[in-house]
């Protein structure tokens, strides 16, 4: 009996010090970063981009810097192989259409803003992202 009760106690021990191990590394701001991040990006709702971090192929921020393409003199980014591809022999897939405005636009010219989700919207201007995240809240 004692010795079911000192397994018992140990196996207790043992466990709430693993579950205790798990659930600091889980909060630690060294690991899952991107995990992190995204729930930062979720929390504050749309915001201004850095082109950098936007695949402009699949219109998508994340959490890294992504491949930067040149095209004639104008940097475009993408997250793959294919996508530098693309974003190279595509006109189409280097422009999109504000979204306020209506007007089409050069992507690596653009404001961009990223929602809670990722997606990403491209304006002609600040003034016109702004507006767009004001109407977003």
């Amino acid at each position: 009996m004692k010795q079911a009760l000192k397994l018992t106690v140990a196996r207790f021990i043992f466990g709430f010090l693993g579950l205790f191990s798990l659930s600091a590394m889980a909060a630690s701001p060294l690991t899952n970063t991107s995990a992190n991040q995204s729930r930062v990006q979720a929390d504050a709702g749309w915001h201004k981009a850095d082109p950098k971090r936007v695949c402009m192929v699949t219109n998508m921020e994340f959490p890294r810097d992504q491949i930067p393409v040149k095209v004639k003199d104008t940097t475009y980014y993408g997250c793959c192989e294919n996508c530098k591809e693309r974003l190279g022999k595509d006109e189409a897939v280097r422009q999109a259409v504000d979204p306020i405005s209506g007007k089409t636009v050069d992507k690596a010219k653009a404001s961009i803003a990223a929602g809670p989700d990722g997606a990403v919207e491209y304006f002609e201007n600040d003034a016109n992202l702004k507006k767009f995240i004001a109407s977003q809240k």
